[in-house]
């Protein structure tokens, strides 16, 4: 897994046929699919989904002993919610086509991560870009809801925040930027983005006094 913080984008070309077919999510009972068109008036306007694993816990807390975790902190927004601020966000980036995200747990978002990235670890979002072709899709998003249960508390916000966070995040690798490759300019576009649409400490701040700190103990090793 990358720095906390830090979803990065599969390869592009791994999409296929949208979140449903890709994570087998829609034809198991139990599982929620929210659709939202950002212009409901426009019935052509590209779609927002919101897909909610089942086997995902919605509210761990009665039972969590983890540090920072309230009843209202740690639940999970409805799927409606989070599907309204998906089509601002998207309209944000000016990101065009449909985006479908999945909020999923630890072990699902581990598989995609290793099948994917080759890295068995958790993460807290990974972005699929949809391949070229006629499809009127954007990609997809593929958030670890643990993950950003514990990011959440660790920055002090709640899960909805956090998810929020993630999702501009991922919006950004979906339009084509790489923090990982680039000179700052996704740093640059994702801290304006938040700043209006009323979010946080961006994913890739946070990471950078990490890596600093990284740089300063290798400089130290290095030093005869």
């Amino acid at each position: 897994m990358p720095p906390p913080g830090l979803g990065r984008e599969p390869p592009r070309g791994r999409y296929a046929a949208g979140l449903e077919h890709l994570f087998r999510l829609s034809p198991r009972p139990g599982s929620r699919i929210i659709r939202v068109d950002p212009e409901l008036s426009n019935a052509a306007a590209p779609r927002t989904m919101i897909l909610v694993d089942p086997n995902l816990d919605p509210d761990p807390t009665p039972h969590s002993s983890a540090p920072g975790a309230t009843s209202g902190a740690a639940r999970l927004p409805s799927a409606r919610t989070l599907a309204r601020f998906l089509s601002r966000a998207k309209a944000a980036v000016r990101l065009r086509g449909e985006v479908s995200v999945l909020l999923t747990t630890d072990r699902k978002i581990r598989e995609l991560n290793s099948r994917f990235r080759g890295k068995n670890k958790a993460t807290d979002v990974l972005s699929f870009p949809a391949a070229s072709g006629p499809e009127k899709a954007a990609g997809d998003l593929a958030i670890g809801v643990p993950v950003a249960r514990r990011q959440a508390a660790e920055q002090g916000h709640t899960l909805g925040v956090e998810i929020r966070v993630l999702i501009l995040h991922g919006l950004l690798h979906l339009a084509g930027y790489d923090h990982e490759t680039d000179d700052g300019q996704m740093a640059r576009r994702e801290r304006r983005l938040r700043a209006r649409l009323g979010l946080p400490q961006g994913l890739i701040e946070r990471a950078e006094p990490q890596q600093a700190r990284r740089r300063n103990k290798t400089a130290r090793r290095r030093r005869p």
